[in-house]
């Protein structure tokens, strides 16, 4: 069992930063896969990024590339997502997820642990 707590999002300006942290709970955290995900209201949770169980690779959507930066520290049970140059179009509850796997997966229903989220507004 794994339990997620998000923190770090708020409210910032179009090209600001934000950084997302993710705790984790559980002494198996380093075996999995890691994945963030955001949703907007009356659109499903979408695929932002992912992490493998060790760290080494890293997945991204197309909107976020160049732009946000996934991590991980195992020592700490937490992931992190950092979010560079944001935009309006980045407004959204994002969420962190565990996958059973050491690999990243970009589908939601691939993810066994979910954390509450976390809103990220971005104002223009």
């Amino acid at each position: 069992q794994v339990q997620l707590v998000e923190s770090g999002g708020g409210l910032v300006q179009a090209g600001g930063s934000l950084r997302l942290s993710c705790a984790a709970s559980g002494r198996t955290f380093s075996s999995y896969a890691m994945g963030w995900f955001r949703q907007v209201p009356g659109k499903e949770r979408a695929f932002v990024g992912g992490i493998t169980w060790d760290g080494l690779g890293t997945a991204y959507a197309d909107s976020v590339t160049g732009r946000f930066t996934i991590s991980r520290d195992n020592a700490k049970n937490t992931v992190y997502l950092q979010m560079n140059s944001l935009k309006p179009e980045d407004t959204a509850r994002y969420y962190c997820a565990a996958r059973g796997s050491r690999f990243i997966r970009s589908r939601a229903n691939e993810y066994d642990y979910w954390g509450q989220g976390t809103q990220v507004t971005v104002s223009s």
